[in-house]
């Protein structure tokens, strides 16, 4: 099958004075026959170029879906008199949530079986999935497109009958009051932002609903929560820098909003209530002025009076430190309990709030991944944790915060013959250009020769503050089992070692993702961990602006590459307003009407960067036509400028899934199809598929 041909119209920016003719421009417009016929061209030319993969691939899913034990069930959660989980059965895609009354003895009740709602349709995401305080309904939220779009619907949960299904077109952020008939959710805007919260009655038609709050200004998104002792729902304003929080009283709404501070560009903050009193999670300075200044970029944790939150009545609670940040706090009855990372781990420390004392939860490992539970009960001693690392199945465990020992809940069981005992994981550090120690998470199988000759998978992502921590998941196992290792890079622009780590690697700065990227690839080279023939590499969405982004700078580098709904297009869309994320986004990559930030991002946006090269890596590009944060058009540009501008040829297939969104195809199996696809790919461009 010939290599698609896109049609050529050029369209001129014209920007700051600086031509940028853009000859595949019209690929924006859906309405054009054209676009349709060539994404659908493009998926048959795939099909042609993988059909002598299907013997590895099919394998793959088979051997993928054999490690997952499919029958099995989550840990439950108490919440009041009810134990909550979800429990998935063989044969089916989704989840099915349950809950039993009393104690995990008493009879289970099906609250919602998602393979119902999915019956009929090709994607189905479901959004928030909110109970009521006093148990008896269920409001979820739904998306059937992709797009990102949620409808929520509620049922009661006594009888199953419907209450309403009218909610369209939301954000699937919802919070019932305490009147178990008022249900808040989120609006969004024509550009797909969230920016006001309403207020749904049952039994009234939604033209009735009440507007709680709005946000006109497009850099800020609106976020619903709710406190753990059930007191307050909570309305945070955020973008990139600034955040802003409203409280609701849950059992009377109607009072209106307490504004606890208000914004001030650069500051940031969030709330949780115990009693009388609000722990607020900043990284304000003591500034009785109101003046922002960087002095607790990692956050401190301060104490207001409900009843007076001015920022003169707040107190320090825990001081700044410049290497531990402060990542979240979750308040009990009669603990804190805070999440902090250092030396790019996450710790949990428990203080207790009677005496001041505090401890440090001890992990067993050097290096993992670690988060706090949901943990809605406010009167517990027991906080529940979640642990993996790269050969470690994630884990649930409960926390005693008195005796201070922890008990094993579930792990997540991994079937095939897995023994963690058979593969070596550690961190490792390149040095970039500057200087600076990039971490490396890796694993391989144990034993693996240090020749240079073994295949890597090399995996980055480096933005928005983000950190792909050293966790575990199953579909790895693939690659190990055939002798790749995998590795992680921590770059700068990502959230591995605190905020500043970040701050370094984002707006003026953000090439140094890039480059500390390839100091990845070089050291894993250097160290004879591997070599560039059989180098591959992968990342997504923003990390697939960085797969872009490497394989412009130093092809040579790696033979194959992985890229995930890329966000290549960088000037063009960062000057698009219409779209959803741009306004927000400007917080994270600058405003290019600005001609310096416009002059960076133009030095390193992968589609304005694209040269003849012939050590260029072999390419699969994934899009999804419904995709809301990365339109379908960038990997669909990209793909048609390389292929008019590289001469040596290549294999650059684009996949475009044509009834899905960001995350590609739904469902647990419809995961393991993708993997297993992608991993076929890669195994077959590195040889691994023979080793």
């Amino acid at each position: 099958m010939n290599i698609p041909n896109a049609p050529v119209r050029p369209h001129l920016h014209t920007e700051h004075d600086v031509e940028r003719v853009d000859p595949w421009f019209w690929m924006r417009d859906r309405k054009d026959p054209q676009l349709m016929a060539y994404l659908e061209a493009e998926n048959a030319y795939t099909e042609a170029q993988v059909a002598d993969l299907q013997p590895l691939s099919d394998p793959l899913f088979a051997e993928m879906k054999g490690r997952i034990q499919e029958t099995d069930s989550s840990a439950p959660v108490r919440d009041g008199n009810y134990w909550y989980y979800h429990r998935t059965v063989e044969g089916l895609s989704y989840p099915i949530y349950c809950r039993k009354q009393g104690s995990l003895k008493g009879k289970e009740e099906v609250i919602l079986d998602v393979n119902k709602l999915a019956d009929g349709h090709d994607f189905l995401s479901l959004g928030a999935l909110a109970v009521s305080p006093d148990h008896s309904r269920l409001a979820y939220a739904v998306d059937v497109s992709g797009r990102e779009k949620y409808d929520v619907v509620i049922i009661d949960l006594y009888d199953g009958t419907l209450l309403d299904q009218h909610l369209r077109g939301t954000s699937g952020d919802i919070e019932w009051a305490n009147d178990n008939r008022t249900l808040l959710y989120t609006d969004l805007d024509k550009t797909l932002r969230p920016w006001r919260v309403r207020a749904h009655m049952l039994g009234y038609p939604t033209s009735e609903d009440v507007t709680v709050f709005e946000e006109a200004d497009d850099k800020f998104r609106v976020g619903l929560s709710r406190t753990r002792t059930d007191a307050y729902l909570v309305i945070t304003v955020g973008s990139g820098l600034t955040s802003e929080v409203h409280l609701l009283d849950a059992n009377q709404p109607s009072l209106g909003l307490h504004l606890l501070q208000p914004r001030h560009t650069g500051m940031r903050y969030g709330v949780a209530h115990h009693t009388d009193s609000l722990y607020i999670l900043t990284d304000d300075s003591d500034d009785d002025q109101g003046v922002h200044t960087k002095d607790a970029v990692n956050y401190k944790l301060m104490l207001a009076p409900v009843d007076s939150t001015d920022r003169a009545q707040w107190k320090e609670v825990i001081a700044h430190r410049p290497g531990v940040q402060l990542v979240s706090v979750q308040v009990f009855e009669d603990f804190l309990v805070l999440l902090e990372r250092e030396d790019g781990l996450q710790h949990i420390r428990v203080r207790n709030l009677a005496t001041g004392e505090d401890h440090r939860v001890e992990m067993p490992e050097a290096i993992y991944d670690l988060g706090l539970g949901s943990n809605p009960e406010f009167k517990t001693t027991e906080v529940r944790f979640s642990y993996e690392s790269m050969v470690t199945p994630t884990s649930t465990f409960g926390w005693d915060m008195n005796t201070q020992t922890r008990r094993l809940i579930k792990e997540k069981p991994v079937l095939g013959g897995f023994s963690r005992d058979d593969w070596s994981t550690e961190r490792i550090y390149a040095t970039a250009d500057d200087g600076v120690q990039v971490p490396i998470s890796i694993v391989y199988p144990k034993g693996m020769k240090r020749d240079g000759t073994e295949a890597l998978l090399l995996y980055g992502y480096g933005s928005y503050g983000i950190t792909i921590d050293a966790g575990f998941t199953p579909t790895r196992l693939a690659l190990l089992d055939r002798g790749v290792a995998f590795a992680i890079a921590h770059p700068r622009g990502g959230g591995l070692l605190g905020r500043p780590w970040y701050e370094a690697g984002k707006f003026l700065t953000k090439r140094r993702t890039f480059t500390d990227f390839i100091a990845v690839a070089k050291h894993l080279i250097a160290e004879d961990y591997t070599n560039a023939d059989r180098l591959a590499i992968m990342g997504g969405s923003a990390g697939g602006m960085l797969m872009g982004g490497v394989c412009n700078m130093a092809p040579e580098l790696f033979h194959c590459c992985v890229a995930a709904v890329p966000f290549v297009d960088v000037v063009t869309t960062m000057f698009d307003e219409s779209l959803p994320l741009t306004a927000n986004e400007w917080e994270e990559w600058g405003d290019p009407r600005d001609e310096e930030f416009f002059e960076y991002m133009l030095s390193y946006s992968p589609y304005d960067n694209v040269e003849d090269r012939d050590d260029y890596p072999n390419l699969l590009i994934t899009s999804g036509l419904n995709d809301p944060r990365v339109q379908y058009w960038e990997p669909t540009k990209w793909c048609a400028k390389l292929r008019a501008t590289l001469t040596e040829p290549k294999q650059i297939l684009l996949k475009t899934h044509m009834g899905a969104g960001h995350q590609g195809k739904s469902g647990r199996y419809g995961y393991l199809e993708d993997r297993a696809f992608d991993y076929a790919w890669v195994l077959n461009h590195l040889g691994a598929d023979r080793d």
